[in-house]
């Protein structure tokens, strides 16, 4: 039966992992993946974690089941980040999930439950599970143009032409903040254009927010879902513990659904469903680290003070690269880096271009020439700076 099996597409992101860790170089340098990295390459357990690990350890009387949609307390916590009493709590549903992958998905198969025939417009590039997951829920995916790769901006007029043919019921998916893979944001300005084609088309928002305070700050990030939320019937986000807080592997994410107060029961009821289709009960000891930090106003104060070193971290390693390409290339083409936002942003290339990068110069790339800010540290934005200038 099994010798039937199709071979699975290989993942691009772990194959440039797997071939980054067999390259026996002492010079090679990391922009693949996107964790968060300090400056000696290592992914911290921030001090608020620890501490709300320790208080847990201390507290916790008991390891049984949560609920199928989680502790009630995570959802208060991720909903006051978030939202920051945008919507009333009477007409919000929220369900714990496996990280921001398993709430993407939890959100994906209620679409499927609710409206089988929805489209769902996604961005070109995105995230590449996002297209994933929603074939998986059985939705079809209508692409949407998004990146100017001229400009390193938003291509506004393709964006706006290809929406255009959204109907009634379709989705559209947006990234809350710090794009992924471009690190090129909608503005307000933008936020503003989409809610108001929202109501008029009567179409779905779908926000996915993976990277809330490692773009401007946890509030300016959150602004422009929090003007659709303000502004739409009905809404879908989905987040992650897995960056801001460093729970990568703690698979901490949450799927909250805005509707009619009259609807929630049955979307909440829906979520557990399917939860309970799937994993059953979500994982709890990342989302109740989470709301042990965010209901505790000195771990609160602490965890926002490590955001903000490592938000600056990533920005400031982001106008170094600008700066030294400036210098390496003799022009201000990659000018752009210092106008993204989060982690990652996209220098382009060729397929034979990524890989002379990482062969000839040991710079590990995502194809397309997506780089990972974080994976920098200013010793190596020189050499990296270099080798960029001459590959691309």
């Amino acid at each position: 039966m099994f010798d039937r099996l199709p071979a699975p597409r290989q993942d691009p992101i772990l194959k440039v992992m797997q071939m980054f860790r067999e390259d026996p170089r002492d010079t090679k340098v990391d922009l693949g993946v996107g964790v968060y990295k300090d400056d000696t390459g290592n992914t911290p357990v921030m001090r608020a974690v620890k501490r709300a690990e320790r208080k847990l350890v201390e507290s916790q009387t008991t390891k049984t089941y949560t609920a199928l949609v989680g502790d009630p307390a995570f959802h208060r916590g991720m909903t006051d980040l978030l939202l920051a009493g945008t919507v009333l709590a009477e007409r919000i549903a929220a369900a714990a999930a496996t990280g921001g992958t398993g709430a993407v998905r939890l959100g994906m198969e209620l679409i499927r439950a609710a409206n089988p025939d929805a489209r769902v417009f996604i961005s070109t590039p995105t995230w590449p599970s996002h297209n994933t997951l929603a074939e998986k829920a059985g939705l079809t995916v209508a692409p949407y143009r998004y990146y100017d790769a001229e400009t390193g901006g938003i291509d506004r007029k393709g964006m706006w032409e290809d929406l255009d043919a959204a109907r009634p019921g379709d989705v559209v998916l947006l990234h809350g903040c710090c794009h992924n893979p471009t690190g090129a944001d909608l503005t307000p300005d933008d936020w503003r254009g989409m809610a108001s084609f929202l109501t008029e088309r009567g179409v779905l928002p779908f926000i996915d927010t993976a990277y809330q305070g490692f773009g401007a700050g946890l509030a300016e990030d959150a602004a422009g879902l929090r003007h659709i939320a303000a502004t739409q019937p009905r809404m879908i986000l989905a987040a992650s513990g897995a960056k801001n807080f460093g729970l990568y592997r703690e698979r901490a994410g949450i799927t909250l659904v805005i509707c009619p107060e009259d609807e929630r029961a049955t979307v909440s009821g829906t979520l557990g469903a399917l939860n309970r289709a799937s994993i059953s009960f979500p994982p709890d000891h990342g989302a109740r680290i989470i709301s042990t930090i965010l209901s505790d106003p000195a771990l609160r104060a602490d965890w926002e003070a490590e955001l903000t070193d490592m938000r600056d971290r990533v920005n400031g390693l982001r106008r170094a690269l600008a700066d030294a390409l400036r210098d390496a290339c003799g022009s201000d083409r990659f000018g752009f880096l210092t106008e993204q936002k989060g982690m990652f942003s996209v220098l382009g290339g060729t397929e034979q271009q990524i890989a002379r990068l990482r062969d000839e110069f040991g710079v590990y790339v995502v194809g397309g020439g997506r780089l990972n800010m974080a994976g920098l540290t200013l010793a190596s934005v020189p050499r990296v700076a270099k080798a960029i200038a001459r590959v691309l």
